[in-house]
């Protein structure tokens, strides 16, 4: 059995690291409302832009974007992978890693090419680990997401399937359903399918300025990158959901252990104090 002082140089040492996870627990649930908010606040505009993009791309018959071509043979494969910059959120960028990798592995036995875009640190560490062909990366979001610092990365994969070097583009991130849930995802981004865009209400004629073609053009990336953008703010009201209950389930952890500890330290101590009354009295005896 170890010593007193060995055991209470434990209980203080996960005592400290009891304060530290109690502490990014109490971090955890505060950034997890703002990034609740964020999330909330930028669905609306995502239904909106949706609703424009499923009636322009039918208003316009004669003109076909290269997005909602289909192509008849698919040979190369792009897919976004969105993760967090940080762990100790329990098992969410696993999900979504493990998700991704299965995905790819069938790609690979179909014997298509793959190009991948990681977006967060994690994801951009396990693709350069597993040896995949990163086409473009993004890091270092912070707490606060802008589209702005997405649209470079995005473009590239954007570029690529305009150019024909990629056939189609899919996003993975976790969707968050609520705080103790957050689902991996992984859902077609290129081409763009009816389903994607909904059925547009009514019959609807406009007046293109300045032209259907570049109107066109631009709503479909805005509409792209609002897709990217609202999985990035899913996967961070996730991440800081998934950190607050795997820091509530570390601090718990810690006050079991605690206790144990404290047992096991009372116990010692009680051994040993009965072994100083023994010798005492065996020396008296003697005497």
């Amino acid at each position: 059995m170890a010593g007193g002082k060995e055991i209470r140089t434990k209980i203080k040492s996960v005592e400290n690291t009891r304060k530290i996870t109690r502490a990014m627990e109490m971090v955890a649930a505060a950034k997890m409302r703002k990034a609740q908010e964020r999330m909330r606040a930028s669905r609306p505009y995502a239904e909106k832009i949706r609703n424009v993009a499923a009636h322009l791309s039918r208003a316009n018959p004669e003109y076909e974007h290269s997005f909602l071509t289909k192509r008849e043979k698919i040979e190369n494969v792009g897919l976004i992978v969105v993760t967090s910059d940080k762990g100790l959120c329990g098992g969410l960028n696993t999900n979504i890693l493990r998700l991704a990798l299965s995905h790819m592995k069938a790609w690979e036995d179909e014997g298509k090419g793959i190009m991948v875009c990681p977006i967060g640190n994690k994801g951009l560490g396990f693709m350069s680990r597993i040896g995949a062909k990163v086409k473009s990366n993004l890091t270092g979001l912070g707490d606060t997401p802008h589209i702005e610092k997405l649209i470079g990365a995005v473009k590239v994969m954007l570029d690529a399937y305009a150019a024909g070097e990629i056939d189609a583009i899919y996003l993975s991130y976790n969707h968050f359903i609520n705080t103790m849930k957050q689902e991996p995802r992984l859902e077609q981004l290129l081409p763009l399918s009816g389903e994607q865009l909904g059925t547009a209400k009514g019959n609807w004629d406009y007046i293109y300025e300045p032209e259907a073609k570049q109107v066109i053009d631009e709503l479909l990336v805005r509409y792209i990158e609002s897709l990217v953008y609202q999985s990035v703010v899913e996967n961070m009201a996730s991440e800081q959901s998934a950190r607050m209950v795997a820091m509530k389930a570390a601090s718990d952890n810690a006050k079991s252990v605690i206790g144990d500890l404290k047992l096991v330290y009372n116990k010692a101590r009680q051994a040993a104090i009965t072994r100083e009354i023994s010798e005492i009295v065996s020396g008296a005896a003697a005497v």
